[in-house]
């Protein structure tokens, strides 16, 4: 990975987790999941992005990667999935 994708990945991760702090900050404020499900999947990102920038991967496109984004996406999906179902 070159220096300037490494450099781009941590602003990707910075990035995730400035949007997870600021879900959270919400959640604590208004104590609706909706917020927390943001917040975690937000951070679950960050962390994905931070370990695609340390560990050297022959691949970014390798099942485990796309299997973490899954799970935070489907975090989102389930987040307004309860907001709209009440």
């Amino acid at each position: 990975m070159s220096p300037v994708d490494q450099m781009l990945t941590g602003a990707i991760a910075l990035a995730s987790f400035l949007a997870g702090l600021f879900f959270f900050r919400f959640w604590r404020q208004t104590r609706d999941t909706f917020f927390l499900y943001f917040a975690a999947s937000f951070a679950i990102e960050g962390l994905n992005r931070i370990v695609l920038g340390l560990v050297e991967v022959p691949d970014e496109k390798a099942p485990l990667f796309y299997i973490v984004r899954l799970v935070a996406y489907g975090l989102i999906l389930v987040a307004i999935w309860q907001k709209n179902r009440r």
